[in-house]
């Protein structure tokens, strides 16, 4: 009897922590070119599928109301507030890493192929975006 009562204290101990090494969540973003804090961004999941809009934008010359005019698909001149940039990413098997989908940097309308990392207890996330041998790297960090 107490061992089953250890490992229910032991699953409820370590469950929150395994359920933070997921993408799944809000993160504040950091520009990898200049270092400054750019927005928060929230990641969701349906059915497997990884998506993530723009929930807040927080660059001190950031207008609320500024649009992604460099976009080149059906996003062309929406709201970067709410702006789904994430797309199509799913989990790779055996591994903490989510791939496949791309990701949009709405400053230069560019799509990216996508690779999800979190990191550091899923305290932060490595997002890694390719366009065939170039990539770019950002350190995001978990909103608490």
């Amino acid at each position: 009897m107490h061992k089953s009562i250890a490992a229910i204290l032991i699953s409820a101990l370590t469950l929150p922590v395994l359920a933070q090494m997921t993408p799944v969540g809000v993160w504040r973003t950091v520009d990898d070119k200049t270092g400054e804090v750019s927005s928060e961004v929230r990641i969701s999941d349906n059915a497997g599928v990884l998506s993530g809009r723009i929930e807040k934008l927080l660059r001190k010359d950031t207008k609320q109301d500024d649009v992604c005019d460099k976009c080149t698909d059906e996003r062309k001149n929406k709201p970067v507030l709410g702006l789904e940039i994430i797309r199509g990413g799913k989990k790779t098997d055996g591994k903490d890493v989510w791939e496949g989908g791309k990701i949009l940097d709405p400053d230069n309308g560019k799509d990216y192929t996508l690779r999800l990392t979190p990191m550091d207890g899923g305290k932060q996330l490595q997002v890694r975006g390719y366009i065939a041998f170039f990539y770019r790297t950002q350190t995001w960090t978990r909103v608490p």
